[in-house]
């Protein structure tokens, strides 16, 4: 039996979170906000994590856009505990990832890259 695309897409979460030990929840969300796939902990609301990433991605291409740097990839934030890194998943999606503060940011923007391509066939 064929997976369903939402299995499909919480597949590809999941091996994210395998090829980096550093990512510790991780979603995709539609610019609606609505909630496509999640590998989230009980403790994290996937409908407020989907709310917020469409508020960022909105706010970030307005950002990339009006400052005249062209289309927005990515937009991190850095807090106390960790960050919070968007990137967009072609033009109805956006994938969400949650990074422990120790986090090499620099190995997860790849493996980020490379999930991306792949969600992008999904979405």
């Amino acid at each position: 039996m064929a997976k369903s695309r939402n299995d499909q897409l919480a597949e590809r979460l999941r091996d994210l979170q395998v090829s980096s030990p550093d990512v510790e929840a991780a979603a995709v969300v539609s610019v609606d906000g609505l909630s496509m796939a999640s590998s989230l902990p009980g403790n994290i609301e996937e409908d407020r994590v989907s709310a917020m990433s469409a508020a960022m991605l909105s706010l970030g291409e307005r950002i990339a856009s009006e400052l005249g740097r062209g289309n927005m990839e990515q937009v991190y934030v850095k807090g106390e505990h960790g960050f919070v890194i968007l990137s967009a998943v072609g033009e109805e999606a956006v994938l969400t990832v949650l990074a422990r503060e120790q986090a090499k940011l620099g190995l997860i923007f790849l493996d980020m890259s490379r999930a991306v391509k792949e969600l992008e066939k999904l979405v």
